[in-house]
């Protein structure tokens, strides 16, 4: 096993989530795990598609299923079937959330995506194209994380690096059910919310508590103080830092490549490759256990 690709013990639980490795009809499909091996290889160095090892298959073979697999949605219904798994064992805190956004500076060749297939894609906030901007930090996106208590993704959305962290909010907090076992309706939303000043606004905590979320958000100068604000708890808030700066460990992610949107936040965790998912699952960040 070579470094970035799957172990087996995460070759095991995926596999069989993915489509059928031969189809009903025609050929068999290149071998599924070399296939998300080259993914992991692309989102880990950051490298043009073009520069595939060949021991990952032929380079054509690895960027389209990736993109078909985007567009039919494998990635997000491996991801739901393994947090579904975790919740089953306990392992979602759903207790306590935290939420937090990061700018990833865009590459010049993100730009330039036909105007005609510009809707953004799922998990891209309506109205805003290819969330692609100017911010401080020049061209950019900005990427906004769901974290659950223990510190793994459950949620992400995508803006122009210019918009402010509470336009996202709403779609941030509707995003990512969890189905159960058995009968009953998908979990989504936890208990409390943990956020930076950054969501300090009543706007914000109005629309946290009409969905029965506590916010546990320190207020501005220029805000009355909340007596009841629960520093412990916003203390944990560093566990979606933690997961930003793991996340970004993946060049592919720390710099924005792709032209679409929706190709982009495939290659996050609320719609990544498995085993870039199933990596975040197993190994909980430093602490949280």
């Amino acid at each position: 096993m070579r470094r970035y690709e799957l172990t087996d013990a995460q070759w095991e639980q995926i596999a069989p989530l993915l489509p059928p490795q031969k189809p009903r009809t025609g050929r068999p499909a290149e071998d599924h795990r070399q296939v998300l091996n080259g993914m992991l290889w692309i989102l880990r160095t950051g490298a043009p598609w073009a520069d595939l090892p060949a021991r990952y298959g032929p380079v054509g073979t690895v960027s389209s299923r990736f993109y078909r697999w985007r567009q039919a949605g494998v990635f997000d219904r491996v991801l739901r079937r393994l947090q579904a798994q975790a919740d089953a064992r306990g392992d979602l805190d759903w207790d306590l959330h935290f939420v937090d956004a990061t700018v990833v500076r865009a590459h010049q060749h993100a730009a330039g995506a036909r105007r005609s297939g510009a809707i953004g894609g799922e998990g891209t906030v309506e109205g805003i194209g290819e969330a692609l901007g100017r911010s401080q930090g020049g061209f950019s996106t900005k990427l906004h994380l769901r974290a659950e208590g223990g510190g793994k993704p459950m949620a992400a959305v995508l803006t122009a690096g210019e918009r402010h962290e509470q336009l996202a909010l709403d779609a941030l907090m509707d995003k990512g059910p969890v189905p159960r076992r058995g009968r009953g309706r998908p979990r989504l939303r936890p208990r409390r919310t943990a956020g930076d000043r950054g969501y300090s606004s009543p706007s914000a905590r109005r629309r946290l508590r009409q969905r029965r979320i506590e916010p546990v958000i320190p207020t501005r100068r220029d805000q009355p103080r909340q007596p009841d604000f629960d520093r412990a708890a916003y203390r944990e808030r560093n566990k979606v830092e933690r997961l930003i700066g793991r996340l970004k460990q993946y060049r592919r992610i720390a710099t924005r490549y792709e032209k679409r949107a929706a190709n982009y936040l495939a290659m996050c965790p609320t719609s990544a490759p498995v085993g870039q998912i199933e990596g975040l699952h197993e190994r909980r960040m430093a602490g949280s256990s």
